[in-house]
């Protein structure tokens, strides 16, 4: 009978091999680790406790508090002394010799002078005044007497008690007497609370002005994070400017800095204040620096703005709210009223907000118009946006290329007369000849005003979007002329040459927008043709030099400091169709944002104002390849290739004409030129030189065939 062992545990070690023997390694145990001293235990407790944020805290609260009673302190003495000297009309007359204010410095010296004069009037009187005040006091005394027994005499006739004579003056004696009872009890609290409430006072006073080093304020104070624009901050930032003359100036005028700024006003989400730099300070000095003056009033660099009024030797400030440029604007006006049309002529087309909050209009009329930035910053929304109000006018004709083609004007099918949407060279041939069938119309218009002057004509607008693409098309025609290029025979520069040489006179307008302006992309000439130049974010000075205009860019238009991708739809533009306050030469806007949805719901009711258009589009013309010869081209420089290689590489060189081949297909147009696949080690291939002679032998039969 056999007997069932039951393991009430299964074996933790893994099965050995028995031909293998075992082998124990003994690891000796490492030696235990060397006390740590105490001494460098406490250093490292003491570190810890020192360097611990609760410390700090603590550390930085104290100190705050203590140097706001004495510079407190500092600050009441220091009032108390203007209030006895002449030390603040003499800070002003610096103040006015260092900004070269002759006449100022002059009215200030004539109030010290009278300030010092009216002083020794009255150091002078005090010479006088103890004979008088001792004069005053014993008639002052003896009055007061006098007024008590008199009162004293009519209470003792009334009450027939001849006592009541000095019943006043007891009273008045009993009174004293109670004041000075008062002021014993009161002197010696008085004297132990007394400098507790003089130092309360004094912190007050440096709290208010927060009389303090950086490093001691609160966290959200030395952040700068919401802080308010005053005077003192203003004068503060350009006194550490880094411009070494206008630093000394600011010192001599001690805090008399303030004059130099204008009151500063509210705009907007922000503050304004006119700055009159000191003698020997040129704005531009200040302009090189915006973003160092933006640190130095706790701000980012895109949330001031610096530019040059008409005053001499000013600069204009305009400082955002912390985050108020990063929130969003609401909804243009064409999207919220259904109800809103349009006129070319009068009208103005809602674009945005102004910097300081106000809506910000464009003028169309008889004005060209350049849009410009860096890819994907709202530049295609901004013209579209402009195109959509104009549309509300049943009069305005649009004829539209769009270069990129992805769809962002599809919306205009039906609107426009010509919609051209596309990015290749065919695409750019179809825009210039838009852009030259636009010239036609304008040479008739031309025409026609000549015979009638009084003829008024539709204003007829041709946009084209993406037109560094057009200027950048190595494209020729049959007469060798280029459609792209900057040069006189280039078919598209030409053409919007022209139109921008008289096309305004007969409303006949040319819009482009383009990316990252170059002298290549963008020529001279032609982006000097607009009237109204705008530009997003773009990436060097230069750039925005091309966009707007030498003039537009030193007198402080900076599209170059705008932030890529943060300040998408934002656009400086300078124009005299857009209301730019006087001493500018620009205006920074915040375009409103009209999706694509929404542009269709515009281009619903732009359409309902029309009795219908028919819109031509792009001409899509068959390409005529020659199979044989695709087929050598892409064969390589092998002896053969697979026939499937062969296919694939047709599809990729054209997908219309080979993108459903099968072997079939191939094997029909070889065979037709007497050419046939074989197979070999398994898989279909075709020999090259086959192919060669098959092309060579058409060649000859074509030649006899014409010299027949």
């Amino acid at each position: 009978m056999s007997e069932n062992v039951v393991h009430l545990h299964k074996p933790t070690d893994p099965p050995t091999d028995d031909a293998a023997p075992t082998v124990l390694t003994v690891v000796p145990d490492a030696p235990p680790a060397a006390p740590v001293p105490l001494w460098v235990r406490s250093g490292r407790a003491v570190k810890s406790a020192v360097t611990h944020e609760t410390t700090k805290t603590t550390a930085r609260a104290v100190a705050r508090h203590g140097l706001y009673t004495f510079n407190g302190g500092r600050i009441v003495a220091r009032r108390t002394w203007d209030g006895k000297t002449g030390a603040r009309y003499e800070r002003m007359i610096r103040t006015a010799e260092a900004a070269g204010n002759l006449e100022a410095a002059e009215e200030w010296e004539e109030r010290l002078q009278r300030f010092r004069a009216a002083r020794h009037h009255r150091r002078m009187d005090l010479l006088h005044s103890p004979v008088e005040a001792a004069k005053g006091i014993a008639v002052g005394t003896g009055v007061s007497i006098g007024v008590l027994v008199a009162l004293g005499i009519v209470m003792a006739i009334n009450n027939h008690d001849v006592t009541d004579v000095i019943t006043p003056l007891r009273a008045t004696i009993d009174f004293i007497a109670l004041l000075i009872r008062i002021v014993q009890v009161v002197w010696g609290p008085a004297l132990t609370i007394g400098p507790f409430l003089a130092l309360l006072a004094l912190w007050t006073v440096g709290s208010k002005q927060q009389a303090a080093p950086q490093w001691a304020l609160p966290a959200n104070v030395r952040n700068g994070e919401g802080e308010p624009i005053t005077p003192s901050i203003v004068v503060k930032a350009l006194r550490d400017l880094g411009v070494p003359a206008l630093r000394n100036a600011i010192k001599e005028m001690g805090d008399a800095g303030a004059s130099m700024l204008s009151p500063i006003v509210i705009a907007g989400c922000g503050v304004e204040v006119d700055v009159t730099l000191p003698s020997g300070v040129s704005t531009v000095e200040v302009q090189q620096r915006r973003r160092k003056l933006a640190e130095n009033l706790a701000r980012h660099e895109h949330e001031v703005f610096i530019t040059i009024p008409t005053a001499a030797r000013t600069v204009r400030l305009w400082v955002a709210d912390s985050g108020a440029l990063d929130e969003p604007i609401g909804p243009s006006p064409l999207v919220t009223d259904e109800t809103m049309t349009a006129d070319y002529a009068k009208g103005r087309a809602p674009w945005g907000q102004d910097l300081r909050g106000d809506a910000a209009s464009l003028s169309l009329y008889q004005r060209h118009l350049l849009i410009t930035g860096l890819s994907n910053q709202g530049k295609t929304a901004s013209l579209r946006a402009l195109a959509l109000w104009a549309a509300l006018d049943k009069r305005v004709e649009f004829r539209i290329a769009d270069l990129k083609g992805v769809g962002d004007w599809a919306m205009f099918d039906g609107l426009a007369t010509v919609l051209i949407q596309g990015p290749t060279d065919e695409h750019v041939i179809e825009a210039t000849e838009m852009v030259e069938d636009a010239l036609n119309e304008m040479n008739r218009r031309i025409e026609a005003r000549r015979l009638d002057p009084s003829a008024v004509f539709d204003p007829l607008i041709c946009i084209v979007d993406e037109a560094q693409v057009a200027f950048m098309c190595p494209a020729v025609d049959d007469e060798r002329r280029p459609y792209g290029g900057s040069k006189a025979k280039s078919r598209y520069f030409m053409g919007v040459r022209k139109i921008h040489n008289q096309g305004r006179a007969v409303d006949v307008l040319m819009w482009q927008g383009t990316q990252d302006p170059t002298d290549q992309n963008l020529p001279k000439l032609v982006r000097e043709g607009a009237h109204t130049r705008a530009s997003l974010a773009l990436g060097t000075e230069s750039q925005a030099v091309m966009a707007l205009g030498e003039k537009a860019v030193n007198g402080g238009a900076a599209p170059h400091l705008l932030r890529q991708g943060l300040d998408k739809g934002t656009l400086v533009i300078a124009s005299d169709g857009i209301a730019i306050p006087k001493g500018q030469s620009s205006l920074t806007v915040r375009t409103h944002f009209i999706d694509d949805d929404e542009a269709k719901a515009i281009t619903a009711r732009a359409k309902a104002l029309r009795d219908g258009v028919t819109t031509l589009h792009s001409i899509e013309r068959a390409e005529e390849r020659d199979p044989l010869a695709d087929v050598f081209d892409v064969m390589g420089d092998g002896d053969r290739s697979h026939t499937q290689d062969i296919i694939t590489r047709l599809a990729i060189l054209s997908e219309d004409a080979y993108g459903g081949w099968t072997f079939g297909d191939l094997k029909r147009v070889l065979e037709a030129d007497g050419v046939e696949a074989y197979k070999s080690h398994g898989r279909m291939v075709v020999r090259r030189d086959d192919v060669v002679r098959a092309l060579d032998d058409r060649d000859r039969e074509g030649s006899a065939s014409a010299s027949e």
